[in-house]
Order: C-alpha cells, then structure tokens, then sequence
C-alpha cells in the first residue's frame, strides 16, 4: 500500500470553504476517475497559529497506480484552480510511502 500525502493552509475565514470544497467537488472528481488501485482519502485538519492546516492522505495499492492518477511525474500535487483561490500556500510536491505495517484494535 502507498500513502500519497499532501499538506495545504488557509487563512481561518477561508477554512470552511476549503473543506466544503474538498468534500462536495475535488474529493467525488477524484473518485470520479476510478483510478484502479485507489483505495480512498482522508482528511485531516487543524489549526496551527494564524493557519488552518489540512492534510489528504490518499491510499493506492501501488506506485503504477499513482501514476495513472498524476502522471509520470507522480510526486506533483493535484491542486484545481478552484482549491489554488482558496489556499493561503500549499505542498507544491506530494510525499509518498510504503506501508510497512498496520494494527488496529
């Protein structure tokens, strides 16, 4: 499993737009696509000083699978222009991972 995530941040007054953004556009155009070997996003949020810092983990069976979503250079960050006039600054390049292990109880 890969872990593709990504940080952005608004001003305090943009931060329910942003997320209502995430929700009901940029998340179902993202699931929209039927990437094969996506298995899902999550959102995380808090604030952090003047900022409201938002992170999206997003879970991929594979790395050929992030390509199929982002293209061969894997690492850019997927920002619409709609997201791009909400957020104060934001990763310009997203982090990936392996999986090593995972508990739950």
């Amino acid at each position: 499993m890969i872990y593709r995530v990504w940080h952005g941040y608004t001003t305090p007054e943009n931060a329910g737009a942003y997320e209502a953004l995430l929700k009901s556009e940029i998340f179902h155009g993202i699931e929209s696509k039927k990437i094969k070997g996506f298995r899902g996003i999550d959102l995380i949020r808090r604030r952090n000083g003047d900022e409201e810092e938002f992170i999206t983990i997003m879970r991929f069976d594979s790395i050929d699978n992030v390509k199929a979503f982002t293209g061969q250079d894997y690492e850019k960050a997927y920002v619409p222009d709609a997201a791009r006039k909400v957020l104060k600054r934001f990763d310009a390049r997203s982090q990936h991972y392996d999986l090593r292990e995972s508990r739950s109880y």
